[in-house]
């Protein structure tokens, strides 16, 4: 049967896993896809490394055409399929829209393009007929998309939690290990490739924010809506509290967090307490895991590598998979993109985060003296928030301050934002409060 033909935009990291794979598995693939699936072009901006790239991997430069203008590539009538790993929401969306125009299928790991453009590209390609296909743009080589899209479709998902970045996630178990601050962890983060020079996007929730956007939509029904995702990343969270939280049996990790509320859609990444007990709790190191809860079948979880050149190249060849399976088919007969019909997409509201409900930590510097407790327990009761467990610290010598340390049960944010004013307003409190949230993922 006649190969299918794909154009390779981008051949960093995961552009040549890609290739290498593609062409190690070749018979193997064609033996699932049913015809030969052949890289055909490459483009990239540095011709150099590409040239370096195919040629490392055994492939004659002369079997694939190389090109500094991935333009002409989402162009040429001989590509069926384009693979899209230049990142980024500016040239990026440019291409794919191209290429959809142009009646190509779309393979893509750009979890910030969907989550921020993803409602318009999912359209134009309904519009044209055309599959975007993107198991490579969350939890790199676990396999989440196709289980919210298909495996899980009898189930009312009633929310997902993810350790879906490996720096913060690396970060947080060196932070726990080896009691180092976060500022000295991130630097090893760095030396040993984990983390970015720059690594804003990762240490801030915003790249897991992408990813528990497009997790949202597809679980719910729902469109993409990063602009209403609440995101809080781990740059300001303090060695103490991750020692404080392993002694009360839990420990903290970076979680992106979608749950279905009778109120609407919560959809946030921040620090969290979760039970050392939970499985997901022991992820460590650079790994990803996503927690899902569905009515029917319960918890399910999902463990992996979530980054790197192979495995993230293996969510792209899987794709490459399905599109060529499904590439005759009729498009109405294809899985909907957000695993719902287009027109079956959910209006249900995201939640602000002063409406969201969950449990909390909070650690105050107070002064050690009697009545302390009491006054800040009248405060939380005011406010209605039930307290789980309190311990109080031995002051050291010398000292006249303590911590201490609060778990509450479930209570909105906004009510713990109140009392935590009134508790700061205290002349019995020094400084600010520390507040983490906490969920138990029973």
């Amino acid at each position: 049967m006649k190969p299918i033909n794909v154009g390779l935009l981008g051949i960093g990291t995961v552009g040549g896993g890609t290739f290498t794979v593609l062409r190690r598995n070749a018979e193997e693939i064609a033996r699932r896809a049913g015809r030969p699936i052949r890289i055909t072009v490459v483009a990239d901006k540095n011709l150099d490394l590409a040239r370096q790239m195919t040629e490392d991997r055994g492939q004659r430069t002369e079997e694939v055409r190389l090109t500094d203008d991935a333009f002409s590539v989402v162009a040429d009538p001989e590509v069926d399929i384009v693979i899209e790993l230049i990142g980024g929401y500016g040239v990026a969306k440019e291409l794919v829209l191209k290429a959809i125009a142009n009646g190509k299928h779309v393979v893509t790991a750009n979890k910030a393009l969907l989550a921020t453009h993803g409602n318009e590209i999912f359209k134009a390609a309904q519009d044209k007929g055309v599959m975007v296909a993107f198991e490579a743009a969350v939890a790199g080589g676990i396999p989440i998309i196709k289980a919210l899209r298909e495996g899980l479709s009898a189930n009312r998902i009633q929310w997902i939690a993810g350790i879906i970045n490996g720096t913060t996630n690396f970060i947080l178990s060196e932070m726990r290990d080896k009691g180092l601050s976060f500022d000295a962890v991130l630097k090893e983060a760095q030396r040993l490739g984990y983390a970015e020079a720059d690594p804003t996007f990762d240490i801030e929730g915003v790249d897991a924010a992408h990813k528990i956007t497009i997790l949202s939509a597809l679980a719910f029904g729902i469109p993409m809506q990063f602009d209403k995702a609440y995101i809080e990343g781990i740059s300001k969270l303090d060695a103490t509290d991750i020692r404080y939280a392993e002694q009360l049996g839990y420990r903290i990790k970076l979680l992106g967090i979608t749950k279905r509320t009778a109120e609407g859609v919560e959809l946030r990444v921040h620090p969290t307490l979760i039970p050392s007990k939970r499985l997901i709790a022991n992820v460590e190191g650079a790994m990803n895991a996503v927690l899902v809860q569905g009515d029917a079948v319960g918890s399910t979880l999902y463990y992996g590598k979530g980054a790197g050149a192979e495995p993230t190249a293996s969510a792209v060849i899987a794709d490459l998979v399905d599109v060529t399976r499904m590439h005759t088919a009729d498009p109405e007969h294809r899985v909907p993109h957000l695993a719902f019909q287009p027109d079956q997409l959910s209006d249900l509201p995201i939640l602000p985060m002063d409406e969201v409900t969950t449990s909390y930590y909070l650690r105050l510097r107070v002064q050690d003296k009697p009545g302390v407790l009491a006054d800040i327990t009248r405060i939380l009761a005011d406010e209605q928030i039930s307290i789980d467990a309190v311990i109080q610290k031995e002051p050291g010598e010398d000292e006249d301050q303590t911590d201490l340390i609060l778990l509450t049960h479930q209570t909105r944010e906004k009510r713990i934002n109140a009392a935590i004013a009134k508790v700061e307003a205290l002349p019995v409190v020094a400084g600010k409060v520390t507040r983490l949230r906490l969920e138990e993922l029973g």
